[in-house]
């Protein structure tokens, strides 16, 4: 029995020992190595887009002598900087979600308490003073003298309204044609399909401004210039095309199946395709109402060149004309605008984001 049982203790001998620990180990070390080369990736390119929005807020709440003061600037930058890189600690060393939350909300309260300390004196709302003046521009003014070629400013309600109605309407419309326009052609087959579908890609490949002459023209002609209603006309017509062009693989992505079992059912096909097919799209058409109505609001060419009164002011023109009339006589004013003018696509895209992130190129989530 002897004899028999030394080969098997020689190959057992002879097997190399594996350190599970240090393997284990080392895996950590290695996942740890990625987060923190991802982590630092994605701060580095966020941050070209963080600072200029931080710095414009920072700017219309803090200038108070009519220029962008560096110094409460970098006060500012000494604050959010160690605030991004703790979040990114906290997060690269979290082992739970609990312990994620809690690093969050400590490297939080320490940032704003910073902040307040370093930053809070110097805050005020003396910017935002277009909110509630209906003249402020001569109030800005009169603290530097007389500006030649002044603009009359309109109330910046008025020209708030505007861009809701303009990016509001546009929007309605652009839903609700490219939906029923891209349904048709998903499920229906009719002469020309092919070519409908190619020009709809052709139409959106060529740049829009080429055509601004000839848009101009056609709104003279049809009495629409300087309307409202002329510039959400050719907002709609070159936003249509790339929309249906979307909104038709969202409805390509519908089973067929579905809405022959609510025909089956006794459904008519209007019946069907409010009831059991647009549910099923229903990230497509948020997302492009959601890109349609930043589009409107943010329209700035269009605008300027078929807006001739300022009565019909939008917010982007309020925001040139700020720029240009008050322009080195007041930046805080300036940046106080433009952070205004953020605040209708910032709400949206918070309340859309969870809607957002679902959306996959189709109309069934996976």
């Amino acid at each position: 029995m002897a004899t028999q049982a030394a080969p098997t203790m020689t190959m057992a001998a002879s097997e190399p020992v594996v350190d599970w620990d240090a393997l284990a180990a080392r895996a950590r070390l290695a996942r740890r190595t990625k987060a923190a080369v991802l982590y630092a990736f994605l701060i580095a390119v966020s941050l070209p887009i963080i600072v200029p929005y931080f710095w414009l807020v920072t700017i219309a709440f803090a200038a108070k002598t009519g220029v962008a003061e560096t110094a409460v600037l970098w006060r500012s930058m000494a604050v959010v900087v160690p605030a991004v890189v703790g979040f990114w600690i906290a997060a690269a060393l979290a082992q739970s979600r609990r312990q994620l939350w809690i690093g969050f909300a400590a490297v939080a309260v320490i940032a704003v308490f910073a902040f307040a300390l370093l930053v809070g004196p110097d805050l005020h709302l003396g910017n935002f003073i277009f909110l509630w003046e209906p003249d402020f521009a001569s109030v800005v003014r009169s603290r530097v003298g007389e500006v030649r070629g002044a603009v009359q400013f309109p109330n910046v309600w008025h020209a708030f309204g505007n861009s809701i109605l303009i990016a509001g309407t546009q929007t309605a419309i652009v839903v609700t044609v490219a939906s029923l326009a891209a349904y048709y052609l998903s499920r229906f087959q009719f002469p020309g399909r092919s070519s409908m579908l190619r020009s709809l890609l052709v139409l959106h490949a060529f740049p829009v401004l080429t055509l601004i002459v000839p848009m101009f023209l056609m709104l003279y002609w049809i009495g629409l210039l300087d309307t409202l209603s002329g510039v959400i006309l050719v907002l709609v017509a070159f936003e249509l095309p790339f929309a249906i062009f979307i909104m038709k693989g969202f409805f390509d992505a519908v089973p067929w199946d579905i809405e022959m079992s609510a025909l089956t059912d006794g459904a008519s096909r209007r019946q069907a395709f409010v009831s059991v097919v647009l549910p099923q799209v229903r990230n497509g058409i948020l997302a492009v109402a959601v890109f349609t109505f930043i589009r409107g609001w943010e329209e700035y060419i269009f605008v300027f060149t078929f807006l001739i009164r300022n009565s019909n002011w939008t917010m982007s023109l309020y925001m040139y004309w700020v720029r240009d009339d008050v322009m080195g006589v007041d930046y805080g004013v300036v940046s106080a605008v433009g952070v205004f003018y953020l605040v209708p696509s910032l709400v949206l895209y918070m309340a859309a984001q969870r809607y957002l992130m679902q959306m996959s190129i189709g109309g069934v989530k996976g």
